[in-house]
């Protein structure tokens, strides 16, 4: 599963939709689009803020770990 795929899973367990998300990053929603299609590789710093509003690891996001629940130290 690559970060687009685990980035569309996350935003949907959270219930949001791809504008919020979009909002919360400054960014407009077709940007944002990208990112979950694989069209745009997400920038790191993008996968920090992300990794902070799913309270997940950056290596979740990453594809480094496939257990969701671990948390940053």
């Amino acid at each position: 599963m690559n970060s687009g795929e685990r980035l569309k899973i996350l935003r949907e367990k959270h219930e949001l939709t791809q504008s919020e998300v979009a909002d919360y990053l400054k960014t407009s929603q077709s940007y944002y689009a990208q990112y979950e299609n694989g069209h745009r590789p997400i920038p790191f710093e993008r996968v920090v803020e992300l990794s902070r509003l799913y309270d997940v690891s950056i290596d979740y996001i990453a594809g480094s770990t496939d257990d969701i629940n671990r948390k940053p130290r």
